[in-house]
């Protein structure tokens, strides 16, 4: 997950660098006499790096324009405060500041999606980032009565 904006530049000039050597790694393969198949094996983990550093460029961008992903269930709150940090345009440091804890604890956190937080912790961070979250129950189907 890209984090800053600093990460968010490294991601963008390596996607424009890698679309280059993927394009020249194609042609070696190719002047090499490999088959289709054989350049496919070869180049899907290459691609398939590509593809997932350009969804996470396209991800964090969103969030930059404040489109946040429905969340779905609790496990989703960690990655949910650092969308709001990141759409919020808040550093990790300022937000450290906001809540009264060092730097480090908040790059710590994030790393770690905010694994086993509590509930109040959350809230605490929401309220720093001037954010509220509006939630819905939505019940699974009605189990059978039993007669």
């Amino acid at each position: 997950m890209i984090r800053n904006d600093a990460e968010h530049r490294e991601a963008v000039e390596r996607l424009a660098a890698e679309q280059g050597r993927i394009r020249a790694q194609r042609r070696r393969l190719r002047d090499a006499g490999l088959s289709a198949a054989e350049r496919k094996r070869v180049m899907d983990p290459i691609v398939s790096f590509h593809l997932q550093l350009a969804e996470e460029v396209e991800a964090y961008e969103r969030l930059r324009r404040r489109e946040f992903p429905d969340l779905d269930d609790l496990r989703g709150v960690g990655p949910m405060l650092i969308a709001v940090r990141i759409a919020q345009g808040v550093s990790q440091r300022e937000l450290a500041k906001r809540l009264g804890v060092h730097e480090s604890q908040v790059s710590r956190d994030e790393r770690n999606e905010y694994f086993g937080i509590t509930l109040e912790r959350a809230a605490r961070v929401l309220d720093a980032l001037g954010a509220r979250l509006h939630s819905r129950v939505r019940l699974a189907a009605a189990p059978s009565a039993r007669g």
